[in-house]
Formats: C-alpha cells, structure tokens, sequence
C-alpha cells in the first residue's frame, strides 16, 4: 500500500515538473512572438520610411533636377563620379560642326552668348556679379554631337596630317570624358547673358561651368616673369658708366684751364677784353653744347629703349584685363619658417624612387627641398578662412601635402612650421617610423 503510494506521489510531482516545464516554454514562446513582432514593425516601419524617401526624393527630382541626396552626392563625389548640371547653353554663330573653329584663336571676331540658367540659380546675375573686372573667361563644356561616344588611346589631329599621338597631347572632342574647355573673350554682361567673342562652340553646346582667366595663374610666362627676379638688369646697370656727371667733369676741366689761359694772358685780356671775352665764351658755349647734346643722343636712346619696351608690355597687358586685387591682393603674402624640429622631420622622407622601406617616402616629391617649397608656397598665400583668420583665438593649422601632414602656427605676418609627421595609413600605421620626438609647447 505504501509502495503504491509512493508511486502515484512521485507520478503527481512529475506531471506538475512537466506543467511547469510547459508553462516555461509557453512564456518564451509567447515573449519571442513578441519580440517577433516588435521587430516585424519596426523593419516594416524602416521599409515604409525609405520607401517615403524615395519617392521624396523622386519628386523633388521631377520638381529640381539639380536637387540631390547630400549622402549620395557624398558617395559619388568619393568614388568621382558627379551629376553635372548645364549652367546654360551657348547661342553661337556656328550651328553645324563643320566649318567651326577648332581653337578660339583662329576666328577671333566669331560671336556668341551665353545665358545663365534660372533654374540653377534664382538670380542668375548675382552669379556673375565681378565677372565685368575680366577680359577673357574659360569655358567648361561638353561635346555634345560627338556621334557615337567612341575613343581612342591615340588620335590623328587634322594639323599633324595624320600622324598619331596620344588623346591627352591634343584637344580632340573623342575623349573619354567628353569635357571641354576653351577661352573666350567676354566683351559684355547685359543681366545674366555673357556676350562673347573669340569663340569656337556651336550652338547648343551645354557649359558647365565658368572661370576667370588670370594671366598670373594661368601663363606660365607671366608666372615666371614676375617670380624671377632681374638680375641681368642688374649686371648691365653695374656696368654702366656713371655717364651723368661726365659732362660736368668735363665742363669743370675746361673752365678751369681757361682761367689759368687767362691769368697768364691779363695784360692781353684787358687790351682786347671784347674781343677775347667773346671767343672764349663761345668756345665754352659750343663745347657745353657738344658735351649736352652726345648726353641728351644716350637718354634719347635709353628713352627709345624703355618705350620700346614699355610698348611691349603694354601690349602684353593689353591682350587680358584682370581685377585690381589678383595684382595687388588685400592680403599680404606671408613669410614662412621652420623649426629645427620640422626641418628634421622633413628630411627623414625619401624621394619615390628609393627602396628604403624603413622611412617615409613621398609620392609626388622628388625630395624635402620641393616639399618645402610646396609648403612655402601653401602657407604663404595663406590658406586659412577670412573667418578663422580673424575670429579665432586658434592660430594652429592643419593640413596634408603628398604624404606628409603638417602642422603650423600662424603669427603676424608670418607661419611656422611646427611638425611634419607622415599620413597614417587606413589600417592604422604610419608610413614610415614616426621620428622625432613631439613638439613642445614652448616652441608654438
């Protein structure tokens, strides 16, 4: 009796385990539908939000063309890839391709306009307000009636009479990017319409965009010419002899040999005081002129010279027109210094084309002397905003050249180069061992 019901006890707390079990199971089963179905209407609620962004997104497309997700702009500006958007449309003298110019020098009284678009800007002059200071402007446009899109490495340009050379030597329209550029001479600005000359587009050509043509930026001549200093000018001003004062030299010796002739001579100077007087007067007068007019044959020669030369700039100043403030900026150049610190730094990179895998190495620079001198030219142009460069407290700066991260302090009227550490590489290592040690704070 006992034995049995020891049995059914045990079968009870087994079946009431088993309920409990059960029970357990249905609680977590019924917390995962839950969950399921919390994460169900959140991935639905997800799905019914970007759907709305898309069509968003599509009509303000429909509505602005040039309108555009700021992350997908991101995205494509990374990879190089953008949506170019005509400015406007060129309304030339030339409608068909044949028998347009291939270059804008080669008819230089072709005509054409340009009107800024309404839907690129609101107020389309207010685009070009200053645009009046210049007397050429660059153009960047698309072949647009290039056929087939096709092209090739190499090209046969109608002036090489069939020879080939490669695409990017030449200016060929068949190109893998069917952008273009030309310069046009911009004879005047009537609201938002460019009126143009010197021009080689047909109309129809879609601009994407418009640049000043600066001779200082864009002649590497004139680049040149006002960067190097004149020395020979120098040398031919040091071996010019000290001419001026020649004739009054001259002049002296011979009034001074005249009174001595006339001291020995008195008796005969005072008998015939007219007479004498006379002669010698006339003889100091024509030697006078003599001495005066081989002066005034060198400074007419010299005169000839600069005005020759005056014209010649003349007319090199006269084929382009820029704004006062590209010749004389508001904004002073600044002089630039390192520290003993950053001009070891810098001298620890190598050159491309060494094989030491043990320092930095650059990609563009053939050595520290032309990284310095990129730094130099950076830094002393100023590269900070009008507004950082006023309103902050802040004078460090920061920026990166070739392989190469600088940093640098601004002061009045100069920058200092503080440190020049190599870029870290995406995984997290430096290009080269990171020597020497940091800058203190005593040197900014």
């Amino acid at each position: 009796m006992s034995a049995g019901t020891c049995t059914c006890s045990e079968h009870v707390q087994w079946l009431k385990h088993q309920v409990s079990v059960m029970r357990r199971e249905m609680k977590n089963l019924r917390q995962y539908v839950e969950s399921s179905v919390r994460a169900h209407r959140k991935h639905m609620a997800s799905l019914q939000s970007t759907l709305k962004d898309l069509l968003d997104k599509k009509q303000m497309m429909k509505k602005s063309p040039s309108s555009s997700s700021s992350a997908g702009t991101d995205l494509s500006l990374e990879r190089g890839h953008i949506r170019t958007v005509p400015i406007g449309y060129i309304t030339s003298c030339f409608t068909q391709k044949n028998g347009t110019p291939r270059q804008p020098a080669v008819c230089g009284s072709s005509r054409a306009r340009l009107q800024i678009r309404s839907s690129v800007f609101n107020n389309p002059e207010h685009a070009l307000t200053g645009l009046q200071h210049y007397s050429h402007v660059w153009l960047i446009f698309l072949f647009h009636k290039n056929g087939h899109m096709r092209y090739k490495a190499k090209v046969k340009p109608p002036r090489l009479n069939g020879k080939r050379v490669g695409v990017y030597s030449t200016r060929s329209p068949h190109r893998p990017n069917v952008i273009g550029l030309t310069l046009a001479k911009l004879d005047t600005i009537t609201g938002d319409v460019l009126n143009l000359s010197g021009v080689d587009l047909i109309s129809g050509t879609p601009v994407l965009d418009i640049k000043p043509y600066i001779p200082e930026y864009d002649s590497p001549l004139t680049h040149s010419a006002l960067t190097t200093e004149p020395q020979h000018q120098q040398e031919v001003l040091s071996d010019t002899p000290d001419t001026p004062e020649e004739p009054e030299r001259l002049e002296s010796l011979c009034v001074s040999s005249s009174e001595e002739q006339l001291g020995e001579d008195e008796g005969e100077v005072d008998e015939g005081e007219g007479a004498a007087g006379r002669g010698v007067s006339t003889v100091m007068e024509e030697l006078r002129e003599f001495l005066l007019q081989g002066d005034e044959d060198q400074h007419t020669n010299t005169a000839q010279e600069e005005e020759e030369e005056e014209e010649e700039e003349e007319v090199c100043e006269t084929n382009s027109r820029v704004a006062s403030w590209i010749r004389k900026p508001p904004v002073d150049p600044l002089s630039v210094r390192f520290t003993p610190t950053a001009e070891r730094q810098l001298a620890h990179f190598l050159p491309p084309h060494c094989s030491d895998t043990g320092r930095p190495k650059f990609r563009f620079f053939n050595g520290p002397e032309e990284a310095a001198a990129a730094i130099r030219g950076v830094l002393s142009a100023d590269p900070r905003s009008v507004y950082r460069r006023k309103r902050c407290s802040d004078r460090l700066f920061f920026f990166s050249l070739d392989t190469a991260h600088i940093t640098c302090w601004f002061g009045d009227g100069f920058a200092e180069v503080l440190c020049v550490r190599p870029i870290m590489n995406p995984e997290g290592g430096a290009q080269g061992p990171r020597e020497p040690p940091p800058v203190s704070s005593s040197q900014i």
